[in-house]
């Protein structure tokens, strides 16, 4: 398992990417095509960039993707990446260029405590609270790719994900460690509905921002 990390860490090395979690969304995209010539990307929890460098790459010159996270990150990324500093939920479209986007991409997760059920459910909280976003901030027709914890509301959250797209379905790259929970849900073709119904992580978890904010993922890597 240690020579499977190490791979993806020196080739991350070798060919430039801010982190091995590059290979994640090049996987997910080879097999998926999320991602098109000329599109509007929004990478939520963008840091430190390594996801923001492959659309930038596979959108084209001609493509644009805005990079939002609570973490400044570093610049040096290439010049169709807009870089944006703040709270996702504090944003608006005008923020972002105005119009509505292709794609939207989440490495997002939450700060991990050790407590897997807890974890679980924050991070199905996180995803949740980027669906609810969808009707304003993605076209119809387009696309989301989001992490999330493996765990007991996992199912509830696809299955929602499944009401508001063509298809939606989990997926763990390669690049990810055999022993991680998580996951990637892939969802193609946005009908522009919400999808929204009751989950139990609402009823258990108090209604409050994780402790490292909405946009900033616990590690990209």
């Amino acid at each position: 398992m240690k020579e499977v990390q190490d791979h993806w860490f020196k080739l991350a090395k070798e060919e430039g990417y801010r982190s091995r979690a590059a290979y994640k969304l090049i996987d997910i995209d080879d097999r998926r095509r999320v991602l098109r010539r000329g599109a509007r990307v929004l990478d939520a929890g963008a840091a430190p960039g390594s996801w923001s460098q492959v659309a930038a790459a596979r959108i084209g010159h001609k493509g644009v993707v805005f990079a939002v996270d609570l973490t400044a990150m570093d610049g040096g990324l290439p010049e169709n990446v807009h870089r944006l500093q703040a709270d996702l939920r504090e944003i608006t479209l005008e923020d972002v260029g105005g119009e509505p986007f292709d794609a939207v991409l989440s490495d997002m997760a939450p700060k991990t405590t050790g407590d897997p059920t807890g974890d679980h459910f924050q991070s199905v909280r996180l995803c949740d609270d980027l669906l609810d976003q969808m009707p304003a901030w993605l076209r119809r027709g387009g696309n989301l790719v989001m992490k999330v914890f493996e765990g007991e509301n996992y199912p509830a959250l696809v299955k929602r994900a499944a009401r508001m797209f063509e298809e939606a379905k989990g997926y763990k790259p390669r690049a990810s460690r055999a022993e991680s929970v998580e996951m990637f849900i892939v969802c193609t073709g946005f009908n522009g509905k919400n999808g929204r119904v009751p989950h139990q992580s609402d009823a258990i978890l108090p209604k409050r921002r994780p402790s490292k904010g909405w946009g900033t993922p616990s590690a990209q890597d």
